[in-house]
């Protein structure tokens, strides 16, 4: 799969851009806020229906105007052109369409055009709260599984409902059973999504993250559920009493969580910001490898500052993973050192594009053409 051509209107400070696309590697130079990552963002609006970071969609709308607009052309497997436009209007929300027509339901568009992208936010992923982990655990697997995204809005439904009884006061059992029935049924499907995935990711995240760091500390994740030990009927039933008390339910798989580890201790209590960037790095490469095996389609990854903290044997080492390997296929960078691009640009043998980014407008500043190269 390989994103040919994007259209932006104003979306963040893009006003107006058209771009056609290398197959290939992607660069984007630039200071910090000309909008490379604005870019990035309009891509994952494209792919994953929502922006990168959790926000109210009318902010991804340039200030002053009332509505955006992103289109993109894909080329897939066989050649066959695919085209996709998002819209978000002022008070209206967004509109998502394929190939001229609208979903019924935006979760129909999740998977069809796999994604990984990583940014400089991720290192809230290790050191912040659990919700982001969740969501990445939830967001990945919905691209990998078309059932586990009706199984999450079933068990959301439910909760919204049984926090709505305890918020009332409501004290009467068969009342609770009968939302919590639902519940049950969903969370064991998803908890077992969850556990499976992780028992997959692990392996290539500890190859990933040795690789990159180039020494002998071993990166793991482990998955935190109380699903792990009980039926959540039971867990439920258990803590009724307190959660009428506190107003919400304080347990189930919405309270799921992934322990992330470097050797013998905690990366969110003890791991450095190089290490934090690796292990991110090493995860989003894992994730990677997952989408392309599940999926059949090799996901476009987007890199947005990875060289931020890292010394140069690492940005070295990551150079050599995404560059020159057949595992990757089409790659957008962006960065605001032109060294880094450079010799990135010089281990491609393949059709490569630099763009320059100032205020939201680009330019094309290099195109090395496969065939060039060869010669």
């Amino acid at each position: 799969m390989k994103l040919q051509t994007i259209e932006i209107l104003n979306f963040k400070n893009i006003a107006d851009a058209s771009l056609t696309l290398s197959p290939g590697l992607n660069c984007f130079l630039g200071l910090n806020g000309m909008g490379k990552s604005n870019l990035l963002e309009a891509i994952h609006l494209l792919c994953l229906a929502r922006a990168m970071s959790p926000m109210p969609e009318s902010q991804l709308i340039r200030h002053g105007e009332q509505l955006l607009s992103v289109k993109g052309t894909f080329m897939m497997e066989g050649d066959r052109e695919e085209k996709i436009s998002a819209g978000i209007v002022k008070g209206k929300g967004k509109s998502l369409k394929h190939n001229g027509k609208e979903y019924e339901r935006i979760s129909q568009h999740i998977g069809r055009f796999p994604l990984v992208c990583v940014t400089p936010a991720d290192a809230m992923l290790v050191i912040g709260p659990g919700d982001g982990r969740r969501r990445l655990m939830d967001m990945v697997i919905s691209q990998a599984d078309k059932t586990y995204l009706a199984h999450l809005i079933r068990y959301n439904k439910a909760l919204e409902s049984r926090n709505r009884m305890l918020r009332a006061g409501v004290r009467d059992d068969l009342l609770y059973e009968s939302v919590e029935t639902g519940m049950a049924d969903a969370a064991a499907s998803i908890h077992r999504a969850r556990a499976g995935w992780v028992q997959k990711i692990a392996p290539g995240l500890e190859n990933y993250y040795h690789r990159i760091a180039g020494n002998d500390e071993r990166a793991s994740m482990t998955y935190r559920s109380v699903l792990n030990d009980a039926s959540l009927t039971d867990v439920l039933n258990a803590c009724r009493s307190k959660d009428i008390a506190l107003g919400y339910s304080s347990q189930g798989i919405h309270r799921d969580d992934i322990a992330m580890g470097l050797g013998d201790y905690s990366m969110r209590r003890l791991g450095s910001q190089g290490q934090i960037k690796t292990y991110n790095i090493a995860l989003r490469l894992a994730i990677f490898d997952f989408l392309k095996e599940a999926g059949g389609i090799t996901p476009i990854l987007l890199l947005d500052d990875i060289f931020d903290k890292l010394d140069a044997d690492r940005v070295a080492r990551i150079i050599h993973i995404v560059c020159e390997s057949d595992n990757f296929s089409q790659i957008f960078i962006t960065d605001t050192n032109r060294t880094h691009l450079d010799d990135i640009i010089r281990h491609i043998q393949d059709d490569t594009r630099l763009f320059g980014v100032e205020n939201g407008q680009f330019s094309l500043i290099e195109h090395n053409k496969a065939t060039d190269n060869a010669e």
